[in-house]
């Protein structure tokens, strides 16, 4: 059985994609992400959904259709989205009404610790367009802490094997 990696996008990937890859221009990259979304493995959380539905555009009417691929949050993530808050607290923006970032970690970590997905994979990544810059906390500094790998979308197109 070949295995597979599960993947939690983050906002600025879903933007991303949408901005350089529009939907009705891309329409086979969009199949692929949907057929990556009916087999699970691809995923995203409930707070990024929340982020997304502030724009008014085609991503947030996409988004809208997703009924399975936004998670919401559990009682396990949550402890593990306030221990990240914590210990980094310069993650969030406490002016935003939204902050996804802690919760997309928590997903991952969480998704990290079920053993049926482990058998399974060949590893949880997050897929953010966030780079390490100096010190500034972002997705892929606090990941370092967790172990959890980081790529972006175009990263992910190679791990799936995709060509267009």
């Amino acid at each position: 059985m070949e295995q597979r990696n599960f993947y939690v996008i983050d906002t600025s990937s879903l933007i991303e994609l949408n901005y350089r890859y529009p939907m009705d221009t891309f329409p086979t990259l969009w199949k692929k992400i949907s057929a990556l979304i009916k087999s699970g493995l691809l995923i995203s959380h409930k707070e990024v959904y929340k982020e997304i539905e502030i724009m008014d555009d085609d991503l947030k009417k996409w988004a809208s259709k997703q009924k399975n691929f936004f998670k919401e949050i559990d009682t396990n993530q949550l402890k593990i989205a306030t221990q990240i808050i914590n210990a980094y607290p310069s993650l969030i923006d406490p002016a935003k009404t939204s902050s996804a970032d802690p919760f997309v970690i928590a997903l991952t970590i969480t998704l990290s610790n079920d053993p049926q997905k482990k058998i399974f994979s060949n590893g949880h990544l997050i897929v953010t367009e966030e780079k390490i810059r100096g010190n500034r906390i972002r997705i892929p500094y606090v990941c370092q802490t967790y172990n959890i790998k980081c790529i972006d979308i175009r990263e992910m197109y190679k791990e799936e094997k995709w060509k267009f």
